[in-house]
């Protein structure tokens, strides 16, 4: 009936009814301890539990950015060794077209040498093995 007289008139509500419970007079001072020692045993549990999540967080985050700088310094490693490489084949080809017979050849040419002849060609004895 409450509910359908909230709109029309204030009709006070009826305060429910609950037996008392009789307490002895040394148990007040009994039941209150243990309540706040649960309390605060579950305040220095959630305390500790929080902590714990808090120091392990710390770690994950501290580990990626230690994961992050390894993977900066191998990205930096590899385009030093792309580089070193690239080098190492000029090099080689610089080499290559330093020991070739045509570059020789020239080279002899311009210093006023000339091929020997095939019949000129004799050999040495060093002697036996």
């Amino acid at each position: 009936m409450a509910a359908l007289d909230w709109f029309g008139a204030s009709v006070p509500a009826p305060a429910p009814t609950r037996p008392a419970r009789a307490r002895p007079a040394t148990a007040p001072a009994r039941a209150r301890a243990p309540r706040r020692r649960a309390a605060t045993r579950r305040l220095t549990g959630g305390i500790v539990w929080i902590s714990i999540f808090a120091v392990l967080l710390t770690g994950v985050v501290a580990l990626n950015v230690a994961v992050l700088r390894v993977n900066m310094n191998v990205s930096k490693l590899d385009k030093q060794e792309l580089q070193l490489r690239a080098e190492n084949q000029a090099l080689a080809s610089q080499v290559s077209s330093a020991a070739s017979a045509g570059r020789i050849e020239a080279t002899a040419n311009k210093l006023g040498l000339v091929p020997a002849p095939g019949t000129d060609t004799s050999y040495i004895e060093l002697g036996s093995k």
